[in-house]
């Protein structure tokens, strides 16, 4: 018995307890916001659904946190097939709203997954493996060219089998990150940016009608005022009203009325602004800032080893969550789908943010302490 608490108290304190409080208190924000925005459903599903996956979320973090997470990129091959077995199932099982016409989700009676939300850490975990693999040949055109295929497989297939266009851009974003780690001279960025915008006339066509209107009211929502611009119209109205201090929970006009769409999702943020003000939006952004500056810093720590580039896929992960969806409610960025990472409502979104927060405190808890030199 003295064994186990003396071990029970050294994992203690190598784990990641900081991160540890800091997704809880964000997470138990969101709760707190997905309360109020779903107060008129009269329904408290959505809270006790959030609430039991931030429970679970916490026991996969400590879980996780116990894994060799060099084994386990090592291991990358076999994430990979799972990963692409993963998202082709929804090319058999797949459902979805008929509005998008994506099939993004599995679902079993009531409960539904999403397998591109889980894909997202075997993304992040098959590339960081394959990078670390390739390290001694990198930056050469061989090596980038197979890391190149290694994403296209699993992003194509987003795209042509689920249509969720937004996780597709979350891992394209990811790979793009972390292959500016590898060492890739910034020459080679600026060229394929240049490609895809000599190709956008190109590849325009393969986006169905929803995509493109999606894009296109992000310059003029009055092109759709009651379609695809009324979520963009309707969530800058929110935050306007909202001023310094919000008009209180549970109080906000375009929130509890029905005026804000997905207002428990996809515009929790808008929400948030209506009902706590610029104060709540500013405190949900010093959390989130807060925390990717850690797991930025926790990557730091790591390297020279696979951890590193986990821990940046992840840090990319969250990056691109929080400045596409803060956009897109500001109505500067294409509404796309994208939640806000700890506060948007959904199980599946909520279990992988409180994985990816994990594969940070494994990597913490392996690394070397952080001396700063200059």
């Amino acid at each position: 018995m003295q064994d186990f608490l003396k071990n029970l108290g050294i994992f203690i304190k190598k784990l990641d307890t900081w991160l540890l409080i800091l997704s809880i208190i964000a997470s138990a924000f969101g709760i707190l916001l997905i309360s109020s925005a779903t107060k008129s459903f009269n329904s408290s599903t959505f809270v006790t659904v959030q609430s039991v996956a931030a429970l679970l979320g916490i026991v996969l973090y400590v879980v996780i946190s116990l894994v060799d997470l060099d084994s386990v990129c090592g291991a990358w091959k076999i994430l990979y097939i799972l990963n692409v077995i993963l998202i082709g199932s929804l090319l058999i099982f797949g459902t979805g709203g008929e509005s998008t016409g994506n099939r993004a989700w599995i679902r079993f009676g009531p409960i539904g997954i999403q397998p591109g939300e889980f894909g997202k850490i075997l993304f992040i975990l098959t590339l960081s493996g394959h990078i670390y693999q390739m390290r001694e040949g990198l930056p050469s055109l061989k090596c980038i060219g197979m890391l190149i295929l290694h994403a296209a497989i699993p992003i194509g297939m987003v795209i042509l089998i689920s249509k969720d266009l937004g996780t597709a851009l979350v891992y394209l974003f990811i790979f793009l990150v972390m292959l500016f780690f590898t060492g890739l001279k910034a020459r080679w960025f600026l060229g394929a940016g240049a490609l895809v915008g000599a190709a956008t006339p190109l590849l325009w066509p393969l986006l169905n009608n929803y995509q493109q209107m999606r894009i296109l009211v992000v310059f003029n929502p009055e092109l759709d005022p009651l379609g695809k611009g009324y979520q963009a119209i309707q969530s800058k109205i929110a935050l306007g009203s909202g001023g310094l201090f919000g008009r209180g929970l549970y109080n906000g006009t375009q929130t509890q009325y029905g005026y804000l769409p997905a207002k428990h999702t996809d515009f929790i943020f808008a929400a948030a602004g209506e009902e706590l003000g610029m104060v709540g939006c500013i405190a949900i952004c010093i959390l989130i800032i807060m925390i990717i500056i850690h797991c930025i810093r926790i990557a730091r720590r790591s390297m020279g080893t696979s951890a590193a580039y986990v821990c940046i896929g992840v840090s990319a992960m969250l990056i691109f969550q929080f400045v596409e969806n803060v956009g897109m409610c500001l109505g500067m960025l294409p509404v796309i789908g994208i939640t806000l990472p700890f506060f948007s409502y959904g199980g599946s979104s909520v279990l992988t943010i409180f994985m990816a927060m994990g594969l940070i405190s494994c990597a913490k808890m392996r690394s070397a302490p952080l001396w700063i030199s200059q």
